[in-house]
């Protein structure tokens, strides 16, 4: 939370610097603002304080989305046709419970964007091979509907 709340200060001075920025340098064009040492040290502090801020709140996002660490995404092999064999669902990570948003956009792109059919399908495979992963079920519907396009 505490993190949120330093961003959205940051976009916030951000936002009002390029505001007053884009003011100054505005008049500055028009003619409207002479350029003086103090127009000429305004105008430098504006630029500098933008660039810092705007340097600092990238750094921090940066550095937010290098910390968290992304699941390895692994593509299955061409040749690979069945899904794994079956185990036990008590042997069975906790991650590997949920069925994958990969799996299950992939059954459903299969049966043409069907999403009811794509369910049927995995129910179907729950009802044949009870006890197994949701994961498994999917790998298994996207295996048989592959099988049969063949």
């Amino acid at each position: 939370m505490g993190n949120k709340i330093v961003i959205y200060i940051a976009t916030f001075i951000l936002f009002i610097t390029g505001l007053l920025l884009g003011y100054v340098l505005s008049q500055l064009v028009l003619g409207f603002l002479p350029l003086n040492l103090l127009t000429l040290l305004g105008t430098i502090s504006l630029i500098t304080i933008f660039a810092i801020v705007y340097y600092a709140l990238f750094w921090d996002l940066r550095r937010q989305q290098q910390s968290q660490p992304s699941p390895p995404q692994t593509q299955p092999s061409p040749l690979q046709t069945q899904p794994s064999p079956p185990t036990p669902q008590t042997q069975q990570p906790i991650a590997d419970l949920q069925p994958d948003n990969r799996l299950r956009n992939k059954l459903i792109s299969l049966v043409a964007g069907d999403a009811a059919a794509a369910e049927r399908l995995v129910e179907q495979a729950k009802q044949e091979h009870p006890g197994m992963p949701d994961k498994w079920y999917w790998e298994k519907a996207i295996a048989d509907v592959e099988r049969d396009r063949r």
